[in-house]
């Protein structure tokens, strides 16, 4: 996770687990399965390394509330779709962000008699 490609100054939340019941499948929908999540935000740091003063920054248990909330909402159909909520959640609710990456990976995917060690959805959103 050393290049996200949305710029210098970040906050990187790694490895956020949670149960989600989202997939195309039935048995997704109705188990359920561990979904990992990375998100990683761009804005200045400056002043909070400067100040350290959290009203300076990001509070990053925010953005994991609202990870969690969205993995462990209501099902979905697609891990793209899991990752856009992350995604547009994150950039409404902190204005100061200018940008965010966010990995779903799903571990352990089984497809017929085969089984993934995972399969992930990354997308970068910006203003």
């Amino acid at each position: 996770m050393s290049d996200w490609g949305i710029g210098h100054d970040r906050i990187i939340l790694s490895g956020m687990q949670f149960i989600g019941y989202h997939g195309t499948r039935p048995e997704e929908n109705q188990l359920g399965q561990r979904f990992v999540v990375d998100v990683a935000v761009e804005l200045d740091l400056r002043a909070a390394g400067a100040s350290d003063d959290l009203n300076q920054t990001v509070d990053y248990s925010q953005i994991h509330d609202r990870a969690r909330e969205i993995v462990c909402g209501p099902a979905l159909q697609l891990t793209e779709a899991v990752a856009e909520r992350i995604a547009t959640a994150v950039l409404t609710d902190h204005p100061q962000i200018r940008a965010v990456a966010v990995r779903v990976a799903k571990p352990g995917v089984r497809l017929g008699d085969t089984i993934l060690a995972g399969s992930v959805v990354e997308i970068v959103r910006r203003r």
